[in-house]
């Protein structure tokens, strides 16, 4: 049966959130038949084809069921969490219910996704997402990897006295994979602002004049709990559109909506190339 959105653990201040997330990896191995699992993947707008190319899925579960997860409130996430068999005879789940930070349910519940497969075993993390581009080369349905982020919500995954080095956050060494699978790959510093209004363009200069290249609203908070958890990170965005200023015309959902569709097919076998070389 489903959690009641009003019961969501995570909403409980004095409720750790590790031990949710391990109850969560309990729930999933209970439900999928599978005791771990090998690399997780998050995907976002434009790149859920990836999930039916990576390997077989021996089961589909409905992400409410979990504790801790809810019904995504953005088109474009399924909503379910997937249990896929590689050719490697590795295991991966595919997450596709994200919590995005604009919906205010807090960060643990942001986060909640990363520390469940990390409970469930998984060492490596996939983290795609749409976004907004501010280098005018890279046209709608571009795929760039993600080698530094800009935290510009003002908020943190972390609680209490928890220092985390950040470094190397996304892996060069997973990028040199991705780019062993696709040359022209070109990279660049996420910036995950606050949302949902989409960032207006003097924002956008601001974003570039500090070393960004992406603008969108997710990943960053989950990339930090991910290295808190000692998983290795590997980030991509599809560019859905020229950033606020940079596009001249009006910015829209639908927008980039179809432009992850129209990428949709592309990037998905990209993405699952770079998962067979994992």
């Amino acid at each position: 049966m489903s959690q009641s959105p009003l019961t969501n653990p995570l909403d409980d201040p004095t409720a750790d959130p590790f031990e949710v997330a391990k109850e969560a990896a309990a729930a999933i191995a209970a439900a999928t038949g599978v005791e771990k699992h090998d690399i997780a993947l998050t995907l976002g707008s434009g790149w859920g084809k990836a999930a039916d190319l990576i390997g077989e899925t021996t089961a589909t579960i409905p992400a409410s069921d979990i504790p801790g997860f809810s019904k995504p409130a953005l088109e474009g996430h399924v909503g379910t969490l997937r249990s896929i068999l590689l050719p490697s005879g590795k295991r991966a789940l595919v997450i596709g219910a994200r919590t995005h930070y604009y919906e205010n349910h807090g960060v643990r519940r942001v986060v909640h996704s990363v520390r469940t497969a990390a409970a469930t075993g998984a060492t490596t993390m996939i983290l795609t997402n749409g976004a907004g581009g501010i280098k005018e080369t890279w046209k709608p349905g571009t795929p760039v990897l993600i080698s530094d982020h800009l935290n510009l919500t003002a908020d943190s995954p972390l609680e209490g006295a928890t220092f985390i080095d950040l470094t190397d956050l996304y892996s060069k060494r997973l990028r040199e994979i991705a780019k062993s699978i696709d040359s022209s790959l070109d990279e660049g510093v996420y910036t995950q602002f606050r949302g949902p209004h989409y960032e207006t363009p003097a924002e956008v200069q601001m974003a570039k004049t500090m070393g960004g290249h992406i603008v969108g609203m997710s990943t960053a908070l989950e990339a930090i709990a991910a290295r808190q958890a000692g998983m290795e990170i590997l980030g991509m965005s599809l560019i859905t559109n020229l950033a606020a200023g940079i596009q001249t015309t009006p910015l829209s959902h639908e927008e980039v909506i179809q432009a992850g569709k129209d990428a949709e097919v592309q990037i998905s076998n990209l993405l699952a190339q770079i998962v067979s070389a994992l």
